[in-house]
């Protein structure tokens, strides 16, 4: 993987979309459009502590002039997104790299399912901008626990149509709990997308199991967890040059490949944004990433 061109940017606007989601709008202080961004992508924000966090961007992606992203915060999280929430105002610069997609829209669809969650809404405003560009009919349905807490609603609100945006509730006087059963049999042209918690998400992969593999796209926030993993020891054998690496019950293979000289490019560490992806030319591999 080549590195990721960092800019530069400066937050032009902070809007406190819920209690506790802020959405940011970077811009460049000199030019007038950022590389551009398709339906789909995130970014990479790299933080001065030297933590790197992804966040999907949450805009028309045929608007190169500026990136927005909504950032939830997360007080038993890893710091990332306190960080942004206590320390970042106006004027702030920030670390971005350009957009990278791991969720992208298919044009040749004829009918788009997406199925969001909490805070996993986010990437959907960039697909229903472009699904209605494509004449693609869609339905967006999103889950969360109550109004008042669920991210980017009224910007929803406004760009979908009552018949395009299903709203589904855990909490409240009015529970209406969505049910994976409403996605139905697999048909031919119907694209299924899905990012939210993990359970949302392993709901909607039982549920289409049975779909063809290039008609079901998800984005996760985690790595897939297996209970019945057990970390041992393994060897990589560098092909260029025969020298065997040994890895640690405890490590990755991007930590004991960095550790002996080699520059991988990688970002969020956990096996989901695709940074580090890289070949091999033999062996039997235990991917444990969501890429």
């Amino acid at each position: 993987m080549t590195a990721r061109i960092i800019m530069k940017l400066v937050v032009t606007d902070i809007v406190q979309d819920t209690p506790s989601v802020k959405i940011f709008t970077l811009k460049h202080p000199l030019r007038p459009e950022l590389p551009a961004q398709s339906a789909g992508a995130h970014v990479d924000v790299r933080l001065p502590d030297g933590k790197i966090r992804q966040y999907s961007l949450c805009s028309d992606p045929d608007d190169n002039s500026v990136y927005k992203i909504a950032v939830r915060k997360e007080d038993n999280g890893r710091g990332g997104s306190r960080w942004l929430h206590d320390n970042v105002e106006l004027g702030t610069i920030l670390h971005v790299t350009a957009p990278r997609n791991n969720f992208p829209l298919d044009a040749k669809a004829r009918r788009n399912i997406f199925i969001a969650g909490g805070i996993g809404i986010t990437p959907f405003i960039s697909l229903v901008f472009a699904s209605r560009k494509l004449g693609i009919p869609f339905e967006l349905n999103y889950c969360f626990r109550s109004p008042a807490d669920a991210p980017t609603l009224r910007i929803l609100q406004e760009i979908c149509t009552p018949q395009e945006l299903r709203l589904w509730t855990s909490e409240g006087e009015v529970c209406n709990r969505y049910s994976v059963e409403s996605i139905g049999a697999p048909v031919e042209g119907t694209h299924v997308y899905c990012c939210g918690p993990n359970a949302l998400v392993e709901a909607v992969r039982n549920k289409t199991q049975d779909w063809p593999e290039e008609q079901i796209h998800f984005e996760v926030f985690a790595a897939t967890l297996d209970e019945n993993f057990k970390p041992e020891p393994f060897d990589i054998k560098i092909a260029s040059t025969g020298k065997v690496i040994r890895v640690a019950a405890n490590q990755s293979a991007l930590d004991a490949l960095q550790e002996n000289g080699f520059n991988i490019a990688s970002s969020c560490a956990l096996g989901v944004c695709g940074s580090c992806e890289c070949g091999y030319s033999d062996g039997i591999v235990i991917h444990r990433d969501s890429v």
